[in-house]
């Protein structure tokens, strides 16, 4: 009786390690998009596992770091009044964007998504329901994009998206194997900074000064339209980044170029 409970007390225990150790692993899989930040216009680098792992799936996260062409890319979960002001400066500016949509947001702002779209704004993919991509099945991923795109193409006609980006920036391999699977590419980015609490206002110039600080040739720049010091701080941006010689580009500009010289 005795040897058949260390038997059965062995048996739990391998089964136990083993949990563990596969939690373990899934936990280590699981990637939180995160950099140091650029300091006079040096180019921010994510360092190995996570340069090859982007490459091997054709995800993105900065652009050509000899030519001064910036990339403008919004997250937009809900609507705060602000996405107006910043349409209306990216119009008179002449400058291009990509505004990476939920679920919620195509549904709740209907209208704004049909002026960033007739101003010639490209739609991204960022999921339907906001969920944390890394922890759902390859067929639970396909939902999370092809509902938005389903809903996308409801309301704007729009066929469907090419350009993702994971909720608060969590992956893993799976995710970026699974999009570029379904004809989705992966964008992250080189440039950002706390700006998504609505109610947190800094003021303009610390939306200007975290854009300026960290500008770097080929950066794409992450921002959200609920903040009020962004709306603000844009239109100087823009202006004095211009002044140092920088141009703003599409995420098409930036694939096509990656396309013709992948890893450059």
């Amino acid at each position: 009786m005795f040897k058949h409970k260390q038997h059965v007390v062995g048996v739990l225990f391998i089964v136990f390690a083993t949990f563990i150790s596969f939690m373990t692993v899934a936990r280590a899989e699981e990637f939180h998009w995160g950099f140091k930040p650029s300091r006079d216009g040096a180019p921010v680098e994510i360092g190995q596992p996570l340069e090859g792992l982007l490459e091997k799936y054709g995800a993105i996260y900065k652009g050509n770091e000899e030519r001064k062409v910036v990339y403008l890319t919004f997250d937009n979960g809900y609507e705060n009044g602000y996405t107006e002001s910043i349409l209306n400066t990216l119009r008179k500016e002449k400058a291009p964007a990509t505004f990476f949509l939920t679920g919620h947001y195509l549904t709740s702002a209907t209208d704004l998504v049909k002026t960033m779209i007739a101003d010639g704004h490209i739609i991204g993919n960022h999921s339907y329901g906001h969920p944390n991509m890394a922890r759902l099945s390859a067929s639970e991923m396909q939902k999370e994009w092809q509902q938005f795109d389903a809903k996308l193409k409801e309301l704007t006609g729009i066929e469907r998206t090419v350009y993702t980006r994971p909720p608060e920036g969590t992956f893993n391999e799976q995710v970026l194997k699974v999009g570029k699977d379904n004809g989705y590419r992966h964008m992250f980015w080189s440039i950002a900074f706390k700006d998504w609490l609505k109610d947190e206002r800094r003021g303009a110039d610390y939306a200007y000064n975290a854009l300026m600080n960290q500008l770097h040739p080929g950066a794409i720049i992450l921002m959200h339209t609920v903040a009020q010091d962004n709306a603000e701080a844009i239109p100087k941006f823009i202006k004095d980044a211009k002044a140092q010689g920088y141009t703003f580009g599409s995420l098409d500009d930036l694939v096509m170029e990656y396309e013709g010289v992948a890893g450059w």
